[in-house]
């Protein structure tokens, strides 16, 4: 059972009400299908961006549904402030739509039915695409756009809504390097103005970049909420992926920081790995072979 209310006081927090409290919960499609996730607990604070990861198929997507009232969770209680915004993963391009439509849409949820867009819909609209940074894409037509592009057009939706907490599956996913930095400098914008943020990701080092708390998918009966830095570490890492990870420090143009970099075995052809901006912390030598073309 879900219990969507306002949440309780947080102790310990300046004060701040948290904007999601989840308690035991657990999730399976049917009573002869397994546990995809049990006994799981978080708490979600204002401005902070909740990174969850694990394989494919462990649960992450079904997790976000029951988070954002889309899907009823079998047990356990889920506390949340009023208005989420969510983003799935497939956003494939389906009717023509401008940018500024698909952003308006994210209003609908102020009108009463057959209700036309007010001025101050209008208005929302525009300020989510101004805070985005999609405002100059406004007349283009969203089937036109770049999976990068459309991402952030659907992240100004949701902000256009007037949302309070951003649910994301893999906002980041199938983007080139670009794009992913590019939406994660926006989802980072987005906290800093006190918005929660939960996001699926496949990469540790978005979660190592944006997230102070994550959450890690290592079983249906073991699921680990906690600090970054203390959860996503090598051995855990390598437990979940099933594949040998290290986490070093190295470092880059903006400074020190941590890295997940997962061994992919022996591969047919190597290459040598660039070398670190700033002072290299480690060094990873990979063979060359000289007998390919």
């Amino acid at each position: 059972m879900t219990v969507l209310s306002m949440p309780r006081p947080a102790s310990g927090n300046q004060g701040q009400d948290p904007l999601m409290q989840v308690a035991d919960l657990g999730f399976r499609y049917s009573r002869l299908r397994p546990w995809l996730f049990r006994n799981l607990g978080f708490t979600l604070q204002p401005g902070e961006i909740l990174s969850i990861l694990g394989p494919n198929a462990r649960g992450k997507t079904t997790l976000l549904k029951c988070l954002a009232g889309l899907l009823a969770p079998r047990e356990g209680s889920v506390s949340c402030a009023p208005g989420i915004g969510y983003v799935p993963q497939d956003h494939g391009a389906g009717p023509s739509f401008s940018v500024a439509e698909m952003v308006l849409m994210g209003r609908t949820r102020h009108l009463r039915a057959y209700q036309t867009p007010r001025r101050e819909d209008h208005d929302a609209a525009e300020a989510a695409m101004e805070r985005v940074g999609v405002a100059a894409w406004a007349e283009r037509d969203y089937s036109e756009l770049s999976g990068g592009q459309r991402q952030l057009v659907l992240i100004a939706r949701a902000v256009a809504s007037g949302c309070e907490l951003l649910i994301l599956d893999e906002p980041a996913s199938a983007l080139d390097l670009n794009n992913q930095s590019r939406v994660l400098a926006v989802l980072s914008g987005l906290a800093s103005d006190g918005m929660g943020i939960i996001m699926t990701t496949h990469h540790p080092d978005h979660a190592l970049h944006v997230s102070k708390n994550v959450l890690l998918f290592v079983g249906s009966h073991d699921v680990r909420w906690g600090p970054t830095d203390e959860l996503l570490t090598g051995p855990a890492l390598s437990e979940v992926y099933g594949l040998p990870i290290c986490t070093p420090t190295v470092g880059t143009v903006s400074g020190e920081r941590v890295i997940a970099v997962p061994d992919f075995g022996p591969s047919c052809r190597a290459c040598p790995v660039p070398e670190a901006v700033g002072a290299p912390l480690i060094d990873l030598p990979l063979p060359i072979r000289k007998d390919l073309p």
